[in-house]
């Protein structure tokens, strides 16, 4: 039980896709190993940059702007699982959640041999479901779709959506309406979905056999979850990412749960007119042992930097990353440096040989005098029989989008206030 949680129904458990606590079965022969979940993590990273390379970065912040649905089309390893329903009655789906993504989807009935990836569940039929409808090409639904690069332009009579994500792989097929459902209290008829039916690629390697039955969107374009829920919800949705494989979070809608609520600090949310399905911060200095970086707030401005649920590693600048390497190498030279066991890394430590460890506290700066003062878990990365390593990585140049990634934001609640145009967070939050 979350200490302070006061509403049951708008709270879902958050799961570690491969560990103990998952709702998969069978994931333990499925356990991608250190450098496959790096080669993913780092598709995502270079998609996220791909899209918006030749785009000028130039976050506004203003809480009327209406945003339209963008293609978050970038899955790469989103790795935290939640269980919805869908249709009437209803039929149960494990799903990975994303912030970088609008678009939700399944796999659907038929799917046929080579044509969608085996998952846990049975796929959706919609044949079974009173209240499911496919979208009519003449509807400002698929107008929306098409106008933001989901949609196929040749559409007919039955929208079409068309996905694509970073490695390569798609899904595709019907954009539908059907009946989602939270708790036996939080229902949400006629909630728009992509009802797919080809699902091409591999999700990373070792994904084909995932078993997970699609993916929930919680970006900020309107087809999003957070968007098609906010008339009950009003915009507001928080998580905490467990620290390990072995512990739950959770998913919470319309409140702040957990302990958080007295210790949350916020910061502004920002928005890139080009790119309004990411969320935008405002990084403004990065501090080791209590003593700041000296590192123009210009550096982070130029980048600028989002939060991304499906993002492992933090990615920052060179200069920012530089200079959080030297001071992290200067408070660590007791330790002994070890090889990378990935070329991600360049900073790591065979750290087996001590019962003890001293890691620097590392603070990240953010507009309004936010401090995130990472978690112990959130600072290293490895363990078991690799070393462990400075848990942030650099962007080949500055221009290159900064992405708080899942391991700097375990243990806290994350909380996306969208009506009020903040992000807060408040550490020791999850059970």
């Amino acid at each position: 039980m979350l200490p302070g949680t006061k509403n049951l129904s708008r709270l879902l458990q958050l799961a570690h896709k491969y560990g103990p606590c998952s709702p998969l079965k069978g994931r333990k022969s499925k356990i991608p190993s250190l450098h496959q979940i790096l080669i993913d993590d780092q598709t995502r990273v270079n998609s996220i940059h791909s899209k918006i390379s030749n785009q000028q970065y130039s976050p506004v912040a203003d809480s009327i702007v209406k945003l339209p649905a963008n293609d978050g089309g970038f899955l790469g390893t989103t790795n935290f699982l939640v269980k919805i329903g869908l249709g009437k009655p209803g039929q149960n789906f494990t799903v990975e959640f994303d912030t970088g993504s609008s678009l939700t989807w399944i796999q659907c009935q038929p799917c046929g041999a080579n044509q969608c990836y085996t998952q846990q569940d049975p796929y959706f039929n919609s044949s079974a479901s009173s209240t499911y409808s496919n979208t009519p090409c003449s509807s400002n639904a698929c107008s929306q779709l098409n106008s933001a690069g989901y949609a196929q332009s040749s559409c007919i009579t039955n929208c079409i959506y068309h996905v694509y994500y970073g490695d390569g792989s798609s899904s595709q097929r019907y954009f539908a309406t059907d009946t989602l459902t939270l708790s036996s209290s939080d229902v949400f008829p006629n909630f728009e979905f992509g009802c797919g039916e080809n699902s091409q690629g591999t999700f990373g390697s070792y994904k084909l056999n995932s078993s997970t039955d699609g993916l929930l969107g919680f970006g900020r374009g309107q087809i999003s979850m957070v968007s098609q829920t906010t008339q009950k919800y009003g915009g507001l949705f928080s998580y905490c990412l467990p620290s390990t494989t072995n512990s739950t979070g959770f998913l919470a809608f319309g409140s702040q749960v957990g302990n958080s609520s007295s210790n949350a600090q916020y910061t502004p949310l920002l928005i890139d007119s080009n790119n309004s399905s990411y969320y935008y911060l405002n990084m403004t200095g990065i501090s080791v042992r209590g003593k700041k970086l000296s590192i123009s707030e210009t550096v982070f401005k130029t980048s600028g930097t989002i939060i991304d649920s499906g993002t492992v590693i933090t990615r920052l600048a060179p200069t920012p990353y530089l200079g959080l390497r030297s001071a992290f190498r200067q408070a660590m030279s007791k330790y002994s440096a070890a090889a990378s066991p990935d070329s991600l890394f360049d900073t790591c430590y065979n750290l087996s040989g001590y019962s003890k460890v001293e890691l620097p506290t590392i603070v990240l700066h953010f507009g309004g005098g936010a401090e995130w003062n990472v978690d112990q878990s959130g600072i290293v990365f490895g363990g078991n029989s690799t070393p462990f390593c400075l848990a942030f990585a650099g962007n080949r140049d500055a221009t290159q989008l900064a992405i708080l990634g899942n391991t700097q934001q375990q243990t806290f609640e994350v909380v996306y206030d969208i009506v009020r145009e903040k992000l807060g967070f408040g550490a020791g939050a999850c059970s």
